[in-house]
């Protein structure tokens, strides 16, 4: 199995690498965010992720148009930036988060149980590092929300009819409890 890696310029990545190549023995690359289409379309990966990073998700070089373009043929999951990135690619509004920056908060993630959270706990504690978050009064008809914290921020998304989701928090922190079995479900497309 090939694994694209869209590094949105953000340390984060390598242990996000680290924690796929725990759970897979899959043929890791790993690309900055100004990759083309094209050059996509040569390394032909069998999933995509899309890394946490610094900025607004429309700021993110190609990311944006390669959701769009690859969504419905390639499973695609976005991490922090790369969540908002197809939230905001399907039309969603990303803005400043209500409570102000979340830097290296532990909060309990609440799930639908479905895919990538099948068989984990929940809860189960994740850790944050965003300024920005999706509104729920601007959610795109194609997704789904799929986690939250107790106060309602969106901390999941799923597309509904295409292999795609996204997580606000970060499933490669030590903390994130259940970050390898998020990962190997994504990797591994447990229904």
């Amino acid at each position: 199995m090939r694994i694209l890696f869209i590094n949105n310029k953000d340390s984060f990545v390598y242990n996000l690498v680290d924690y796929v190549m725990r759970v897979s023995k899959s043929k890791v690359t790993i690309v900055d965010n100004s990759i083309t289409l094209m050059e996509v379309e040569e390394i032909a990966p069998d999933r995509i992720i899309i890394s946490p990073g610094p900025g607004h998700p429309r700021d993110t070089g190609m990311v944006i148009p390669l959701i769009k373009h690859f969504y419905e043929e390639i499973p695609i999951l976005g991490v922090c930036l790369g969540h908002q990135a197809i939230f905001e690619a399907f039309g969603g509004r990303v803005e400043r988060a209500k409570v102000g920056p979340v830097h290296g908060k532990v909060s309990m993630i609440h799930h639908d149980g479905k895919r990538i959270y099948r068989n984990a706990d929940n809860p189960f504690e994740a850790t944050r590092y965003h300024s920005l978050e999706g509104r729920h009064d601007s959610m795109p008809q194609c997704l789904k929300v799929t986690a939250t914290v107790p106060d309602g921020t969106i901390m999941g998304i799923r597309h509904l009819s295409a292999p795609m989701e996204g997580v606000q928090f970060h499933p490669e922190s030590i903390i994130t409890m259940q970050g390898l079995k998020i990962l190997r479900n994504f990797v591994y497309q447990v229904e």
